[in-house]
């Protein structure tokens, strides 16, 4: 393969907003350069084997990764931290500690039903639920085949993409969350994180107070 598509597959991930599978590059560049381009799935694999030990030898700060089956580029995990903090500060998609923990039951126990993750949280999980699922990053996979025939819930690519999985395999096992859960760079962006949220719950507040005066003010 001529060594300048190297350089039109970086720009189709780099534009691409979602992660680009590499049917949809190949589909890219025979549409414009004709369906006689040869062109092979080793192909792009290969280019982008090339471009990640380019950006490796060149000390670049990212990477081309496999996220839900297509290609994405990532910063590399020492500049995960100070990322991190900017997509805290600025991720308007933030979840909740509730959602966070439904989402959690579902990602490791799929397909599970609705009682069964009640039944491990404690509590009514509807609002987690339809938060989730307005998101897309839970789906119905269908029914189970017990008594009511309750609703089955999984994750969705969107959720791949969401924490930066390729497959679902991917996910941490039970005993590396745990060392996660420890690791002082995570517990200093859980407290920032609670400080953003109490931020936030204060300022709900207060706006409420004020509409709540200008509505008595009124009358």
């Amino acid at each position: 393969m001529d060594k300048t598509y190297n350089s039109i597959i970086e720009s189709l991930i780099f534009a691409s907003d979602d992660p680009i599978s590499i049917n949809e590059i190949i589909h890219v560049i025979q549409e414009i350069d004709g369906d006689d381009t040869e062109m092979k799935p080793q192909d792009i694999e290969s280019a982008v084997e090339e471009l990640n030990n380019f950006y490796v030898n060149n000390e670049v700060s990212y990477r081309i990764v496999k996220i839900a089956n297509g290609y994405a580029f990532a910063t590399k995990p020492e500049y995960a931290k100070y990322v991190g903090y900017l997509s805290t500060e600025k991720n308007k998609r933030r979840l909740s500690q509730a959602a966070l923990e439904t989402l959690a039951i579902i990602a490791y126990k799929q397909p599970v039903t609705k009682p069964e993750i009640e039944s491990i949280r404690g509590v009514n999980s509807d609002y987690m639920l339809n938060t989730l699922l307005e998101k897309n990053l839970v789906t119905i996979k269908g029914r189970a085949e017990t008594i009511g025939r309750p609703l089955l819930y999984g994750t969705t690519d969107e959720f791949l993409k969401y924490f930066g999985l390729n497959k679902i395999n991917d996910l941490p096992k039970p005993r590396e969350i745990e060392e996660i859960m420890q690791d002082a760079d995570f517990q200093e962006q859980k407290r920032k994180l609670m400080m953003n949220e109490i931020e936030e719950e204060l300022e709900n507040d207060t706006n409420m107070t004020e509409e709540s005066d200008e509505s008595d003010s009124a009358e």
